[in-house]
């Protein structure tokens, strides 16, 4: 919830985040410093020529916290709401299928897609945790 949440708030200002990322990491000639300057002079170009093109990125980050407050169903009832739990590790299991397919399709180093993959596999570990305990849960007395 809290990453989904996060990463919803920061995809808000794209811009002054690839700027930081550009003065920290993107000196010099290396792949990382190389993709840096070219995806903040893409940004730069939509915001100064195609404004609105950022709007799909506004969609995208609304997106991520509507779907973080799904998870307060758990919170609240976790056997009842259980479901919102199996959704989600399906959620992160896709997140490696789209990552290693759309990214060459669109240009994407191969180290960022891997980064991008890494999201569904740590995203996957709580929401299994959690799977397991409400699977207690539902064979607890306590529940019955």
């Amino acid at each position: 919830m809290v990453g989904l949440a996060l990463s919803g708030i920061t995809a808000f200002p794209l811009t002054a985040e690839l700027k930081l990322l550009v003065q920290w990491f993107g000196q010099g000639d290396s792949g990382t410093a190389t993709w840096f300057r070219r995806v903040l002079e893409a940004l730069e170009t939509n915001d100064a020529k195609y404004p609105f093109i950022a709007y799909g990125t506004d969609w995208l980050a609304f997106g991520h916290l509507v779907i973080a407050t799904a998870f307060i169903g758990p919170i609240k009832d976790p056997v009842r709401n259980k479901w919102i739990i199996e959704w989600g590790i399906i959620a992160c299991g896709a997140v490696p299928i789209l990552a290693l397919v759309a990214g060459p399709i669109r240009g994407i180093p191969l180290p960022w897609r891997l980064i991008d993959c890494s999201f569904g596999v740590v995203g996957i570990v709580p929401l299994l945790v959690v799977r397991r305990e409400i699977r207690w849960l539902e064979k607890s007395p306590l529940e019955s």
